[in-house]
């Protein structure tokens, strides 16, 4: 009997996970049995950090233990800072991100038990140290140095005042949650799929998140984002939108960035909360451009879309290339954003790898050549 071959893993359970749940047919996301949509508009990006570890929202108690917990890891060992400083200017923000999660093994005390408390106490320090890392390397390349943490100050507002080093408003903060909050999980993605396959070995945590990392720096998965950003900047205005989504969809093999998700059948729930959000920044900003784009290509995009009989809608990737633009972030940092967000989803499922473990250990269908004879060297 022919072995049944799913090429991208397409339709393959790898395991039982109480973590998250993706209805692609109705849209719905759902982390431990809350709606996105729900999460989004009313927590913060630390209670969905404890709901994905712990099972439910905490309560105001547990929730001030937990950002309690986190405070002392915000600072990162001052060797990472060095070896940002000692990066060639060219060096991308998900490479240097890459680099840290795995030196930060070299100055953890404890870093290959993988006892569930163990797995805990260094997720504290990636949920706390991720935001620091990255914003550090984006002022370390521009000539600034890094802003100290303030312990006051959320995860949400600490990132956006590292980076700029001016305390954030509550507006901006409070999006800055959003935006974390929608990308905390998603399931079995391409790196959290990488993050439990490389935990299924037993090695350590930092070896599975840096694993992770390299896997969401590709443009088919976190790097998304940058590509839709690169693309409206590159079409400069509303009234170049048209030509060039029409451009593309004349070849058939081409693809308009931020359109389409492996898994969503319509529109993503994550895209819906962020276009809202992305309306409100463009108001309160003044800088409505990148936004009034991103909706005709919406437009243009549904409207050709239906005359194929086809539906391919924004992914949570589109709008949020507004979103962070007129934060302030440029491109290149939209992927190590994402990378802050997805590091408390990713924690969760090792807690869950570790605790119940198999090694992930898939096969190949052979199709090559059979029955070869060995020549000497002088014979070939």
């Amino acid at each position: 009997m022919e072995p049944t071959i799913n090429r991208g893993l397409d339709g393959i359970y790898i395991d039982t996970s109480q973590v998250c749940h993706i209805d692609g047919q109705r849209g719905e996301l759902i982390y431990r049995g809350y709606d996105i949509r729900e999460l989004a508009n009313k927590a913060s990006y630390e209670e969905v950090a404890y709901l994905l570890w712990h099972d439910d929202l905490p309560t105001r108690t547990q929730l001030e233990t937990f950002r309690q917990q986190l405070r002392p890891h915000f600072a990162v060992p001052p060797e990472i800072l060095e070896h940002f400083r000692r990066c060639p200017l060219a060096t991308q923000p998900m490479h240097a991100l890459r680099s840290a999660v795995s030196m930060l093994a070299a100055y953890d005390d404890n870093p290959d038990e993988v006892s569930l408390n163990n797995v805990r106490r260094i997720g504290l320090k990636l949920v706390a140290q991720f935001p620091t890392i990255a914003a550090a390397f984006e002022r370390i390349r521009h000539g600034l140095a890094p802003v100290a943490a303030d312990p006051e100050l959320s995860i949400a507002g600490n990132f956006l005042y590292q980076l700029t080093g001016a305390k954030p408003t509550p507006a901006a903060t409070r999006v800055m949650d959003v935006a974390l909050v929608l990308h905390a999980e998603h399931g079995a993605n391409a790196s959290t799929f990488v993050a439990r396959a490389t935990a299924s070995t037993l090695t350590d945590v930092y070896s599975a998140i840096t694993a992770a990392v390299g896997s969401l720096k590709g443009p088919l998965h976190g790097g998304a984002n940058t590509e839709v950003m690169k693309a409206l900047e590159a079409i400069g205005s509303v009234d170049k939108i048209e030509r060039y989504v029409l451009d593309i969809l004349a070849d058939p093999k081409g693809r308009v960035m931020g359109f389409g998700h492996r898994v969503y059948r319509v529109l993503d729930p994550r895209a819906n909360v962020l276009r809202e959000v992305a309306e409100k920044l463009a108001e309160e900003s003044g800088e409505s451009k990148w936004f009034e784009m991103s909706l005709e290509m919406e437009r243009v995009m549904d409207r050709e879309m239906e005359k194929r009989g086809k539906q391919v809608k924004p992914n949570v990737d589109f709008f949020s290339a507004s979103v962070y633009r007129m934060l302030g972030f440029p491109a290149d940092m939209y992927t190590p954003i994402f990378a802050v967000a997805r590091i408390s989803g990713w924690m969760a499922h090792l807690l869950e790898q570790y605790a119940d473990n198999r090694l992930m250990r898939p096969q190949l269908v052979y199709q090559g050549p059979v029955g070869r004879r060995f020549k000497p060297i002088a014979e070939r």
